[in-house]
């Protein structure tokens, strides 16, 4: 079968090359894309009068007819033109006749690439925010209903001091704030057309890219023809940005998969959203968690393919550009799909709220507090901490919690205490005394969830 690039070769590809360097098995998905580019572009050729206008009448109805008849299924594409825009224009050929030979004019496979993958990637980041925005909201809701859920919260995993389940979501909801950030960032840097760089070198055809870029909604073009073709900083970006993501809700996971544990038992998750064992039968797994917990190294996996792939290539386009795909592709369709599962997972997942106070109640997490009391009360916070820790000492002897000490037991460590320090103590004290800007208080946590939907509405 004819090549479309054959005019230089005396010879047929070998099949094995032929099917080694095919790409249209993993970037067909890139065809709305590409039949826009090329509408575009077709558009700009006719306005410009680089070809005729009924021609590119021509072209861009056989072009709507082919993307009408490639999403209703009924049209199979073929290992012999390689890739996505070599099938498309020979589909055209055979449906207009000539006028389609003639809409390659100006431009080159590099610029197609290049323009289809910048389309491709601003669509995805939209839609990877909905996600995101969805799982923020989930957290809101979730965080809203438990202001006053106390449980411990940890350094080196070991109890540390109370905080609420409200608190530690908007931990999170922070975490997937900077997310937002980090995308549209990106989204924003990558708002430039490169079509009209040619191969490399642009052209000595009168193309208006401008025009191009309005009609297919870009920001601006790119100001120069050789990083128009060879820059993937854009997609290096975006993975960055999802590995961050992933490594988020990784660490909520792995949180999770703690929390389910009877060592823990703070949460309980949804059947529908668990599995069970093939030999166990009193196990309820949380699979879900463990495996966006594996998919995130998947994502790390992509980001190292494109850094290596690029670290070495000189300008401009060569032919290990190809690999970029596939691991773009993969990294957002893993991302997406841990964002679909993650968030009706959480929202249908059950607090233990009596298992998280009673922990939170046990191994002194209110030390630093009875420290801080005694500092309030002129004792300098170096003593305070002295005298708290020889008292939690004393208590782990007895086999008591500081709550259960008498009166006289805590005059026997410093006279300054008195009946006020069970007040100072008590968790729901610990917490709501934490009013600090950004504290675990529970009208401050309001507040922190205010900020968190007012930012998805500006956002969204």
């Amino acid at each position: 079968m004819a090549k479309m690039w054959e005019g230089r070769f005396g010879k047929e590809t070998d099949l094995l090359v032929n099917d080694f360097n095919s790409s249209i098995r993993f970037d067909c998905r890139l065809y709305e894309e590409d039949i826009k580019g090329s509408m575009a572009h077709a558009k700009m050729l006719g306005k410009q009068g680089i070809i005729e206008q009924k021609e590119a009448d021509a072209i861009l109805a056989g072009l709507a007819d082919i993307l009408s008849d490639i999403q209703e299924g009924k049209i199979s594409f073929s290992l012999e033109y390689e890739d996505i825009h070599m099938n498309i224009e020979k589909l055209l050929t055979e449906r207009i006749g000539d006028a389609g030979k003639r809409l390659h004019t100006a431009r080159s496979r590099n610029d197609q690439v290049a323009l289809d993958m910048r389309l491709y990637v601003k669509k995805e980041i939209d839609e990877i925010r909905e996600l995101v925005f969805g799982f923020m909201e989930a957290l809101c809701e979730k965080a809203k209903k438990n202001l006053d859920t106390v449980m411990p919260g940890y350094t080196h995993l070991q109890r540390a001091q109370p905080v609420t389940f409200a608190h530690y979501m908007m931990a999170y909801a922070n975490m997937l704030k900077r997310d937002i950030t980090r995308l549209t960032d990106c989204k924003e840097r990558m708002d430039e057309m490169p079509l009209g760089s040619g191969a490399l070198a642009s052209t000595t055809h009168p193309i208006d890219r401008k025009m191009v870029a309005a009609e297919l909604g870009f920001a601006s073009v790119t100001d120069n023809s050789l990083d128009g073709v060879s820059d993937r900083d854009y997609c290096i970006e975006l993975l960055s940005a999802l590995s961050i993501l992933m490594m988020h809700l990784s660490r909520l996971s792995e949180e999770i998969i703690a929390w389910c544990s009877w060592e823990f038992k703070f949460v309980e998750l949804d059947d529908a959203y668990s599995t069970g064992s093939s030999i166990m039968p009193q196990k309820k797994n949380p699979d879900v968690c463990e495996l966006i917990r594996g998919k995130t190294g998947r994502v790390y996996g992509s980001l190292t393919t494109l850094l290596t792939m690029l670290k070495g290539l000189p300008l401009a386009y060569n032919k290990d550009m190809q690999e970029d795909k596939e691991a773009v592709f993969d990294a957002i369709d893993t991302v997406k799909q841990c964002l679909e599962v993650f968030t009706p997972m959480f929202e249908t997942m059950e607090l233990l709220g009596e298992n998280m106070k009673k922990a939170a109640s046990r191994g002194f997490i209110n030390a630093t507090d009875c420290a801080d009391y005694l500092a309030k009360k002129g004792v300098p916070f170096r003593d305070a901490y002295k005298i708290t820790g020889s008292l939690v000492g004393e208590c782990i002897q007895r086999g008591k919690t500081l709550e259960e000490l008498t009166l006289e037991e805590f005059k026997e460590f410093s006279p300054i205490f008195e009946e006020d320090v069970y007040h100072a103590i008590d968790l729901m004290t610990c917490v709501s005394e934490r009013k600090v800007l950004g504290g675990p208080a529970p009208q401050e946590v309001a507040r922190q969830i205010q900020a968190i939907e007012n930012f998805i509405k500006e956002n969204q």
